[in-house]
């Protein structure tokens, strides 16, 4: 029976009217309400329990609730805890309203500190006044500071047997462990929209109020599970129809598109019709609908075919008209699920680019445009059936062989469009291998071969070729942060470390590419590989040191000078390389001058 005082003039909101007093009235949670009824049956209950869930789920009257069933003494007072609190006895009236001196209640976002915990600390060693147990509803604990989890750690541990804890949370991450592991957790889950419409239609009967069923279905949905959310917009349909509530006016509380004109958009935008399509939009944008909210309903939309294309039945649902099923199995069945999933990605991005931005309706503009253009484009798999159906217009370059990620070896086929225009597009090739397919986009006029430079016959000349090309970013990830797995003339494998940009492989390729005319395969490995080329430099100057500093000649020399060391070591084809001018004449050195011979 719901909370409702007949003397009280004022109006109460829906939320709060209709607050669940028991647990026969909470919907949708039956695993949790089964759980406390075994425990309190068997008497093994937790001296501490945590709810978590959504916002507007019920998690406070659900502790309020919990609270009554512990501490309910019957009609008679000679009652124990049972999952029917009675709601009549002084412990379930004065729990109901707030006002019970054993029941405690704390805002924990508002009550943060170590010291508003140690008011706790010090209460539970008193027994309670009148009551069975001393309870503490502690709200949103989540947003306790660290000192004051700690302070509660050992009562939480070790309470008394008079006292019990129940925590609420929207954040339960943000709850430490350490208390998690103390406490008796209920995961509240999301009320089904199907429930959600049931409830708000016996409410709907109770404060004589007429609602059509699709408006319903729409705060249902709007709801995403949160009853007390639902219950809010309920309350404002209910003012804004004044007794008589149509779909089209919650459309229009809620800033909705039509349905049908959203599957209407939606079919001009797969279809490629780009000025129907923003036509629509402009249509419902001007009929007051968000732009925010048709990309949500279009992805709503996608989604729900999805799910059609691979289950069929997906559609069977309450909230779901006989049209719009029907309608939904027609489009489904036009559709594979690579443009499905396509379409997803890019409104994925456009839901997002149309939050940010300053003009909405603008940005939902823009996404429609890319929609309705990306519509005629083919699927990888359509585009490789295509080029291997027309010989004339596309020609095979080059077989070769692609590892496959079991090990194994297939053969994959690159063909590439040639043209002779110098104002076609670029010019793609398409590598299939593996069951894997990779489009590349080349010159479509590359330098003759006169041009072309004699591809690198070793990794250590390939990074030479970089910093001669100044490119030294590429040059410098290759000789310090690229491990090299295997090399040879057109084909790579690299081990690059965590420093290094993720586009480097295809980066390489075209540089390559352009410079010698052949293709390169770029492939990134998990093997060790060999080490970096700055670490073989660093190693090879190491042991040049050490043998340098155990030369006979060379201790000749620093024994005869006190105190000097060796401060530069450099091989003797890089002196005579270097050109006459960076050469230090003063520090070449020979034997006779120390007055000693050749054989020392």
């Amino acid at each position: 029976m719901a909370e409702n005082n007949d003397k009280d003039t004022h109006y109460r909101v829906l939320a709060r009217k209709y607050r669940p007093v028991d647990f026969a009235e909470l919907i949708g949670q039956d695993a949790m309400v089964r759980t406390l009824s075994n425990a309190i049956e068997t008497g093994r209950l937790a001296h501490a329990f945590i709810l978590t869930g959504v916002r507007g789920i019920g998690k406070t009257t659900t502790a309020r609730i919990i609270a009554k069933a512990l501490n309910c003494t019957g009609k008679d007072g000679k009652g124990t805890a049972t999952i029917e609190p009675c709601g009549e006895c002084e412990n379930c009236i004065a729990i109901s309203e707030s006002r019970h001196v054993d029941v405690m209640e704390m805002d924990a976002a508002s009550r943060t500190g170590v010291d508003d915990i140690r008011e706790i600390i010090d209460g539970v060693k008193y027994a309670s006044v009148s009551a069975r147990y001393k309870i503490y509803i502690i709200d949103e604990v989540h947003m306790l500071s660290r000192n004051a989890f700690n302070a509660l750690l050992k009562t939480l541990e070790e309470p008394p047997g008079h006292v019990k804890f129940i925590f609420a949370t929207t954040e339960i991450r943000k709850v430490p462990v350490t208390v998690l592991s103390r406490c008796q957790r209920f995961d509240l889950r999301r009320v089904s929209i199907e429930e959600l419409m049931g409830h708000y239609s016996k409410i709907a009967e109770k404060e004589n109020c007429e609602i059509e069923e699709s408006a319903l279905g729409m705060i249902a949905r709007a709801a995403e599970g949160s009853v007390r959310d639902g219950l809010s917009l309920l309350d404002q349909a209910f003012a804004h129809g004044a007794g008589k509530v149509s779909e089209q006016q919650v459309r229009d509380m809620l800033g909705l598109a039509d349905r049908a004109q959203i599957f209407d958009l939606y079919n001009d935008i797969l279809q490629g019709k780009t000025a129907d399509a923003l036509a629509k939009l402009r249509h419902q944008f001007h009929h007051g609908a968000d732009p925010a909210v048709i990309i949500q309903d279009m992805l709503e939309i996608t989604h729900w075919l999805t799910r059609l294309k691979v289950v069929p039945d997906a559609g069977d649902d309450l909230v779901t008209s006989e049209a719009e099923r029907k309608q939904g199995l027609e489009m489904a069945g036009g559709l594979s699920i690579p443009v499905l999933t396509r379409t997803w990605q890019m409104l994925l991005k456009g839901a997002e680019e149309v939050r940010i931005s300053p003009n909405p309706i603008s940005a939902a503009e823009m996404v429609i445009v890319r929609l309705t253009y990306s519509s005629n484009l083919p699927s990888p798999e359509d585009l490789v059936k295509q080029l291997k159906n027309n010989p004339k217009a596309y020609n095979t370059l080059s077989t070769e062989t692609a590892s496959g990620s079991n090990g194994t070896t297939a053969k994959g086929s690159t063909h590439q469009n040639q043209s002779s225009s110098p104002n076609a597009p670029k010019a793609f090739s398409v590598i299939q291998g593996s069951g894997q397919v990779a489009i590349s986009i080349g010159d479509p006029n590359p330098l003759s071969e006169n041009n072309y430079i004699e591809a690198p016959s070793t990794f250590a000349e390939l990074v030479k070729l970089f910093e001669k090309n100044a490119i030294p970013e590429i040059a410098f990830h290759l000789n310090d942060n690229v491990h090299l797995v295997s090399y040879s003339i057109g084909r790579i494998d690299i081990r690059p470390n965590s420093r290094v940009p993720k586009n480097i492989a295809g980066r390489m390729s075209a540089e390559l590419k352009k410079w010698t005319g052949k293709n390169w395969v770029i492939s990134l490995s998990s093997e060790l590989g060999e080490d970096t080329l700055h670490d073989k430099d660093v190693a090879e100057l190491e042991a040049l040191k050490d043998m340098v500093k155990n030369n006979d000649l060379i201790k000749a020399v620093l024994n005869q000078f006190e105190g000097s060391t060796i401060s530069d070591i450099r091989k003797i084809n890089d002196v005579f390389s270097m050109p006459i001018d960076d050469i230090d004449l003063d520090n070449l050195i020979s034997a006779d001058e120390f007055g000693l011979d050749d054989s020392d």
